[in-house]
């Protein structure tokens, strides 16, 4: 009988593996005999590798070209990275499984993987390893590792990524992404005139890009309110700066018809209430979004892990496209057309694609595994 779990997550990259970390733990409490135990990896490595974790948000916003080299060396290098983490974090991982002494091991997070297995395997200790992938299509060869007991996957397109570095399909399950359940909601139809949007109110936009807010927000913001009977909500995340700069041009010029926030915690309320959303293909803003019933239009995505992800929701119609800003306007028009058909055949497609269950079908697959 498993009673202790330890899952090994991130704080600082992203707010993505937070968030799985998060729905996991909603399901994992059903369970008052397991005890649940989250360490951020980054912190197994002191100060210095704490400080690289809290950076990816700098990285990711002000320097994609150094996010894109840093992705092109987990490619090239994936054991030199395993080794490196594994030398930084070897006293604090050990002394941390003696402490909880885990029945099982759940990674969120590639750069614990290689590293973890290294430790465990040189120091002749077994314990089942679980990787659960925090990425829908373009992933890494650091999330692929021989050793671990299964692979949990978001998606079959995941999952052949996974075959493709000779990963045993048996040991993979497709179990999908986990969203907490808040952004689920028995009243999504209501907020959502039945499941379809009308022309009886302005269109509601949502612009926000994963928790930190980059991307050229304001010019999609300019876009809609010049060209269309609409109301805007700007999530600028942690950077503060850019949500005071917001609120300095657009709320001037626009008034109420925009409003802008910071990171907040209810970012499902202002998902719910919108008709479109629009950001870039963060795959745990993307998946949240589609549980809330709102259909994206994706702005871009970061180099490496989220360069498969547009076209993963054009596949599977959970939205639409739109890289090059200069087409906003086409592509909301192309979504309004014909009384808004397209917008409600991905918002019908989106209701079929979302699972309530899948965290709960996660949990379950993991209680039942033995040492």
């Amino acid at each position: 009988m498993i009673k202790n779990i330890l899952i090994i997550s991130s704080e600082y990259t992203g707010h993505g593996h937070k968030s799985i970390t998060e729905a996991l733990c909603e399901k994992f409490a059903h369970y008052e005999e397991i005890n649940i135990n989250v360490i951020d990896g980054f912190s197994l490595g002191g100060k210095a590798l704490l400080q690289i974790g809290k950076s990816y948000e700098t990285i990711t916003r002000n320097a994609k070209e150094l996010w894109k080299l840093v992705w092109k060396i987990s490619l090239a290098k994936p054991k030199l990275i395993n080794e490196a983490i594994e030398l930084i974090i070897r006293v604090d991982f050990l002394s941390l499984l003696n402490q909880i002494k885990p029945d099982i091991i759940i990674s969120l997070h590639p750069n614990f993987i290689g590293s973890v297995l290294n430790i465990l395997q040189k120091n002749s200790i077994k314990i089942p390893f679980v990787t659960l992938i925090a990425d829908l299509v373009s992933i890494s060869p650091q999330w692929v590792d021989s050793r671990v007991d299964y692979i949990i996957s978001p998606t079959y397109e995941a999952k052949n990524k996974c075959m493709q570095f000779k990963f045993p399909e048996e040991k993979i399950k497709v179990l999908g992404f986990p969203v907490r359940s808040k952004f689920y909601d028995q009243q999504i139809d209501e907020l959502h005139n039945g499941g379809s949007y009308s022309f009886d109110k302005p269109l509601n936009c949502l612009i926000m890009s994963g928790g930190d807010g980059v991307g050229n927000m304001s010019k999609i913001a300019s876009v809609l309110l010049d060209n269309f009977n609409c109301t805007v909500n700007i999530v600028a995340g942690r950077n503060a700066a850019a949500k005071k700069r917001f609120e300095t041009s657009l709320c001037k010029k626009y008034g109420s018809r925009v409003e802008v926030f910071g990171f907040i915690n209810n970012i499902q309320d202002l998902m719910k209430a919108s008709d479109i959303a629009f950001t870039r293909g963060s795959p745990n803003v993307m998946m949240e979004a589609i549980s809330c019933n709102t259909p994206l239009v994706i702005t871009g995505a970061l180099p490496g892990q989220e360069e498969g992800n547009p076209d993963f929701a054009r596949k599977h119609n959970l939205g639409v496209v739109c890289k090059d800003l200069k087409n906003i306007r086409e592509t909301v028009s192309d979504l309004l057309a014909d009384n808004a058909q397209r917008l409600n055949q991905i918002k019908k497609a989106q209701r079929s694609f979302a699972n309530p269950n899948t965290s709960k079908n996660i949990i379950d697959f993991i209680v039942t595994l033995k040492n």
